[in-house]
């Protein structure tokens, strides 16, 4: 086994790899950019080194400065982990002419796999089945255009190179198919450096199952049954489980001997993922799945096989790389129960789930019988707008499908993170929907349920006074609480939620807390705050109840910023800053702002230009997606701050407009 090895990669990767090789003895070696010197993954290992600016392609998309780091520290392997130089065989070769082993299959494995066109023609020659599509070299936009044509609308345009969601479109009718073109393209080059596609017949109602597999690359590979990844939204995983739900014993047995077949072709070594896209327009059927592709890395979702099967999957890929032999035969994997792992972003939901970087305030999770969480942040972190805008995984293991899921709620109506806009309670949602309950699910699920997915309840009275006792400045503890000589003490609070704009007076004294301004006026009663889990007995003339909730008080914001964790939901408010007078939020609407700090890839205008609503204006890409900015009304362009390739802070003006009418 090796003493010491590098690991590639950072956040929450980074740190899962670093748990198993602590555990095995093994000591680690982070690498970071200039955007990561403080973060978590660079203080829990053994040795750091820095790799460059805060761009992936300076950092940590450098194989140069990796394989040196590696080199310098005394490292014996590298682990890739997950994207990044994760399937790249140049990477691969590189490591091993510098004498070091890659924990991971060789390059041949990932050259075979790695662009989607030739791994479909090889598994069409491994009798594995695929989706009709045109997988050819032929990239002419004209000759793409009319292989669609024959294919049928929809169709899918993916990157050859890709994965993960990225460069990828779903294209309805002809009139689309250009702009998709070029748009999957201008995503796939700055992902993958690679902007070659393939077209692929859209599947209706197509569920995502995956099988995970694990070879020593002497020829021998087991499956560790399957994944249901079908709940997405843009293409990208949002919650995965496995088993697959519907799924039976004749399915499994035919899929999974597709999927070993598939990594047997190519003489696989260490784990691997063999996704396959499904009719899920009925119950599952043997003759109804079809190859996607193959992912020569472990998965993001990895934890919800180890959950299921009671293995360390990090473990096997070193015991392999280390040239031990697999450490297990097929019939001693067992399925034991169920596990279900949900994806902690920072993005807005809201908000077109726009990602969301800047610094984690309060940072709590949710724990309890069969929880794991996987996370690669911690309070006082910063979210940076380079990389992926990952918190954590919350991962759930029960005996069933549904104590699985009851658990997964149950752990995110307890996590409590500030500072930033996350999708918790999109999260959350989704546990509540009705059809994922049912295992009814197909990749359109969160599409089609999106409304009510995103909406945010209103904010119930007992938050609001919760928020004004805490924005109070009252000692909330014992007899005393707001104790004077001579009377009670009295203070008034003015908070925003949001645009709303909210008043209470708070009336102390004797160990009782009287609020008023709202429709009632109640009592607080029997108060214990310990700066951050807060109990009461709200007492109203309809009766009293007992209140418990956690509370959040931002000191980074001068105590302005204050959430509350009540019933599972998280309720944001701000008092308001002395200071600033009331211009300070003052809105332009001739003026188009960044929605978040990125990289401008297009600008579709200049100044003078007639424009009508709707039309693009501006592309931009942040954490590897693309982001179009349209214009909200008719009027022309008066002026334009923004170049392409330049970067954009967040809420930065782009374009301005002005209230001119576009005339015909």
């Amino acid at each position: 086994m090796f003493s010491k090895i590098l690991i590639a990669n950072r956040g929450e990767i980074a740190v899962r790899i670093m748990k198993t090789a602590r555990r095995l003895g093994i000591r680690t070696v982070a690498v970071y950019s200039e955007a990561d010197r403080a973060v978590l993954h660079v203080a829990l290992a053994d040795e750091a080194v820095l790799l460059g600016p805060a761009p992936a392609t300076e950092s940590y998309l450098d194989i140069g400065k990796v394989v040196a780091a590696a080199l310098a520290s005394g490292a014996e392997a590298i682990h890739p982990g997950y994207g990044f130089l994760s399937e790249n065989p140049d990477f691969v070769e590189t490591v091993e002419k510098a004498g070091l082993v890659f924990i991971g299959p060789d390059a041949a494995s990932i050259r075979a796999m790695g662009l989607k066109d030739a791994a479909k023609r090889l598994m069409e020659e491994a009798g594995v089945p695929v989706v009709p599509g045109y997988h050819g070299d032929d990239q002419d936009a004209a000759f793409l255009k009319g292989e669609a044509a024959k294919i049928g609308y929809p169709v899918l345009i993916k990157a050859s190179a890709g994965g993960g969601g990225k460069g990828m479109r779903r294209v309805e009718n002809e009139g689309d198919f250009d702009a998709a073109l070029q748009s999957c393209r201008r995503e796939a080059k700055s992902a993958f450096g690679d902007d070659r596609v393939l077209i692929e017949k859209y599947i209706s109602s197509p569920r995502h199952i995956e099988v995970q597999v694990f070879g020593d690359g002497r020829g021998n590979v087991v499956h560790l049954f399957e994944r249901d990844c079908s709940l997405q939204r843009r293409h990208q995983k949002v919650v995965e489980e496995a088993p697959a739900p519907g799924m039976t014993d004749a399915v499994r047995a035919v899929m999974t001997e597709a999927a070993i077949a598939a990594a047997k072709a190519v003489a696989y070594k260490g784990a691997g993922t063999v996704e396959f896209i499904a009719d899920g327009s009925g119950p599952l059927r043997p003759d109804g799945f079809w190859f996607m592709e193959m992912n020569t890395r472990l998965q993001v979702e990895h934890p919800v096989t180890e959950m299921v099967t009671g293995y360390d999957l990090v473990e096997w890929q070193l015991r392999v790389a280390a040239g031990e032999p697999l450490p297990v035969q097929q019939d001693d994997i067992r399925l034991l129960g169920h596990a279900v792992e949900a994806r902690l972003y920072a993005e807005d939901p809201a908000n077109g789930f726009l990602p969301q970087a800047g610094r984690i305030d309060h940072l709590e999770f949710g724990s309890g019988e069969g929880i794991r969480i996987d996370a690669g942040v911690r309070a006082g972190d910063q979210v940076s707008p380079y990389y992926d805008p990952m918190i954590a995984k919350a991962i759930a293991h029960g005996k069933s499908r549904d104590e699985a899921i009851v658990r997964l709620k149950n752990a995110l109506n307890a996590t409590h993170i500030t500072g930033l806009t996350s999708n918790r309670d999109f999260l959350r949602a989704l546990c509540r929907d009705e059809t994922f309950r049912q295992g009814r699910m197909d990749t359109g699920v969160i599409d089609r349920g999106m409304d009510s997915l995103v909406a945010r309840p209103d904010v119930p009275e007992k938050a609001i006074l919760i928020a004004a006792l805490a924005a109070s400045g009252l000692d909330l503890n014992g007899p005393h609480c707001g104790f004077r000589l001579w009377g009670e003490a009295s203070h008034r609070v003015t908070l925003h939620a949001g645009e709303e704009v909210i008043e209470r007076r708070i009336v102390s004294g004797g160990g009782r807390v009287r609020l008023s301004g709202g429709e009632r006026v109640v009592l607080f009663e029997d108060i214990a705050f310990d700066g951050r889990a807060f109990s009461a007995r709200l007492v109203r003339e309809d009766g009293s109840a007992r209140v418990d909730a956690r509370i959040a008080v931002d000191a980074h914001s001068g105590g302005r910023h204050i959430s509350v964790l009540l019933d599972g939901e998280t309720y944001v408010f701000e008092s308001p800053d002395p200071l600033e007078g009331e211009d300070a939020a003052h809105h332009h609407s001739g003026e188009i702002l960044a929605p978040m700090t990125g990289v401008v890839r297009l600008v579709d205008v200049e100044a003078g230009v007639a424009v009508k609503a709707g039309d693009r204006l501006v592309v931009m890409e942040a954490m590897k997606m693309e982001y179009t900015l349209r214009s909200p009304r008719d009027g022309l362009v008066d002026a334009v701050f923004c170049t392409e390739g330049g970067q954009a802070e967040g809420g930065a003006v782009l374009i301005r407009m002005t209230e001119d009418a576009v005339d015909g």
